[in-house]
């Protein structure tokens, strides 16, 4: 298939990018790595992701966002689109459309529930990030790496390993991050971006959902929930509150962490991890959605409560 995908980028004057909504430094990383070596290439290039359209604050140094457009001026009918850490077309939101239209649509994911969709699939579960993927292709299209494009794909692998701690990180991974450092990635200043600065009504945000966290001992889960009208009250967006989960996951009596975001058309987005126990990816897919065995997401319109009590009662059935 990558020589198909080789094929197909390598005949088309233009390429249309997508990555799911709500992107992280995966997707958007590993779209905007791309973008950036497809107009080295001389390809012209777009690139977008469905509405809410804000590039979450963490990720506002990445190279490459002169490429973004708004959904609505993404291309109706596409020449070639490849997407980026999708696990289905759902979660391209309105570009799903766009992506049913397009002449090729070729998927660039690692998430193992990926449901296989486009005319061309690179997807590879082992991998620790999408930004893998993108590296093995761009290899395989003779492109090189520049420093921006290091950066963006660097931010694709430290986000989406923890800096390199969960358990999704190989060898491989390490020596390919140690290759985009000496392409010019710097890690000193991803973690700083994304790690070590917020908004101060994060701050406030943060002590708001912590408040609401509640223990589940018998089931060694902790749950809590964040809502749009919190987001109203602390001046934040839901692109700065990505890392609440990771603050819920410190408790050590849970082998799960669970985070209900509450949005204003009555959607509420969940957000999985464990400890290694609980296979969340499976439990998340039997919910609607899909990731990893120990991070995963779905998407429920039922209320926030009754939601987090079906996870709860659930967990068990995947340990």
């Amino acid at each position: 298939m990558t020589t198909e995908a080789v094929r197909r980028i390598e005949k088309a004057s233009s390429l249309a990018l997508a990555c799911h909504i709500g992107p992280d430094g995966d997707a958007l990383g590993s779209m905007l790595g791309f973008g950036l070596a497809a107009v080295a290439a001389g390809k012209e290039v777009v690139a977008s992701f469905g509405n809410p359209f804000d590039v979450p604050s963490g990720l506002a140094f990445l190279p490459g966002q002169e490429l973004l457009v708004a959904p609505e001026r993404f291309p109706e009918t596409p020449e070639v689109m490849v997407v980026f850490d999708a696990g289905s077309a759902e979660r391209l939101g309105e570009l799903a459309s766009n992506a049913g239209r397009s002449g090729t649509l070729v998927v660039l994911d690692h998430h193992v529930t990926n449901e296989g969709f486009g005319d061309v699939s690179l997807v590879d579960g082992a991998a620790a990030a999408t930004g893998e993927i993108v590296h093995r292709l761009l290899g395989d299209l003779g492109w090189p790496v520049t420093p921006e494009v290091a950066q963006c794909l660097l931010t694709a692998l430290i986000t989406d390993t923890g800096r390199f701690q969960y358990a999704s990180t190989s060898p491989g991974t390490l020596r390919l991050a140690a290759e985009l450092l000496e392409a010019g990635g710097s890690p000193p200043e991803i973690s700083r971006h994304v790690y070590e600065e917020a908004p101060f009504g994060y701050l406030k945000i943060a002590a708001l959902t912590l408040g609401r966290a509640r223990l589940h001992p018998e089931a060694g889960v902790v749950t809590a929930m964040v809502s749009h009208r919190d987001l109203g009250q602390t001046g934040v967006g839901w692109g700065d509150v990505d890392n609440l989960i990771d603050l819920l996951r410190l408790a050590v009596e849970a082998d799960v962490a669970v985070l209900a975001k509450v949005h204003d058309d009555g959607r509420v987005k969940v957000s999985l991890r464990s400890r290694g126990a609980t296979d969340v990816g499976g439990l998340a897919m039997a919910m609607g959605g899909g990731g990893h065995r120990l991070a995963a997401g779905f998407t429920s319109h039922t209320d926030a409560e009754t939601v987090l009590t079906e996870v709860v009662k659930a967990v068990g059935s995947y340990r």
